[in-house]
């Protein structure tokens, strides 16, 4: 008897296999999270009416703010630059050139010891073309300003220096090149040896839905171990930064928000679709804080991503465990 396998089998063996490894790896994924650490502090008190506050003025009263919207975007750098100066930080500007032009810029405040190493926390304020762009991204946005005012007080305890970025171009067509605005960044730390114990990039964090099977996944097979109601915030890393992811995730969860996380490969759809894939291009530890995007939210780069779709009370605990955790990575060590 002679075995035949024809181009048919072939590729049902090799789907088998397939699915097969994807079990495997999810099954890994589900054993990467650790206990949570204790906590040295109480949680914050977040201020979801500052939050709404933000959200509106970026995705209102300002509205488009990409390249080719340059007015939104300027009005944006600027409404950025006056909240972190109003809570009594100095302001730096990282300007660079794109397709020959000087004005698209970073912002940065720092907090804590000046030479100590770092800890970044990032968020883009562009959007995609013409949208508003309430929960992509004027939430992170939001969420990183709101972090600014209740880290503050507590800046004489750092262990570590925080740098507080706003970055510009996440969006296309400047995603993935290196004009964007987290690349410049990364890029100037890694040629100045800067050391960084992490990155955390704030990508789309207001977003929420306690709907049955509201949540999707890149892969079906995914639906085994993470919950199909999309009510939880997710913190992705790749697989080198899954400590620091743990340790993110921890923290977080003290203040009793549901906290999903998946340290995973580019080949993942969607693991590094934001601001922290440039740091872990240069080799550092950098996480994804999220609502899970197009994965959740219908209203993905759409004229629907408006600011009454977003959940700010589940926003603010996001931001409340962010604290947290940001708060206790730096004044503990």
């Amino acid at each position: 008897m002679s075995l035949q396998i024809n181009v048919s089998s072939a590729h049902g063996i090799i789907q088998v296999l397939h699915n097969i490894k994807l079990l495997s790896f999810c099954c890994l994924l589900l054993f990467t999270t650790h206990v949570p650490a204790q906590s040295y502090v109480p949680a914050p008190v977040v201020d979801k009416h500052n939050l709404r506050r933000i959200v509106k003025v970026l995705s209102e009263e300002i509205g488009p703010r990409s390249f080719d919207q340059a007015k939104g975007l300027e009005a944006a750098e600027k409404f950025i630059r006056a909240e972190f100066k109003s809570l009594g930080y100095s302001v730096q500007r990282q300007r660079y050139k794109v397709y020959g032009t000087d004005w698209v810029e970073n912002i940065t405040v720092s907090l804590g010891p000046v030479n100590a190493p770092r800890l970044i926390i990032g968020a883009h304020y562009d959007t995609f073309g013409e949208q508003a762009g309430a929960d992509d991204n004027a939430s992170g946005i939001a969420g990183l300003l709101e972090l600014a005012r209740l880290l503050k007080p507590h800046e004489s305890r750092l262990k570590i220096r925080i740098d507080l970025v706003a970055y510009t171009l996440e969006e296309p067509p400047f995603f993935r090149t290196e004009l964007m605005g987290s690349y410049i960044h990364a890029k100037s730390l890694h040629d100045n040896k800067v050391e960084v114990i992490g990155m955390i990039a704030l990508e789309m964090i207001g977003f929420f839905s306690h709907k049955e099977n509201s949540q999707r996944f890149p892969i079906g097979i995914m639906r085994w171990f993470y919950p199909d109601k999309g009510n939880f915030i997710a913190v992705v890393s790749n697989f080198s930064g899954r400590k620091f992811k743990s340790a993110i995730a921890g923290q977080m969860k003290q203040v009793g928000i549901p906290v999903e996380t998946l340290s995973a490969p580019p080949l993942l759809a969607g693991v590094d679709f934001s601001d922290h894939m440039n740091y872990q291009r240069f080799g550092y530890n950098a996480v994804m804080v999220t609502d899970t995007a197009f994965y959740r939210n219908p209203h993905y780069h759409q004229a629907g991503d408006v600011i009454h779709t977003l959940d700010f009370v589940a926003m603010s605990e996001v931001i409340r465990g962010l604290c947290l955790a940001v708060y206790n990575l730096t004044v503990i060590r």
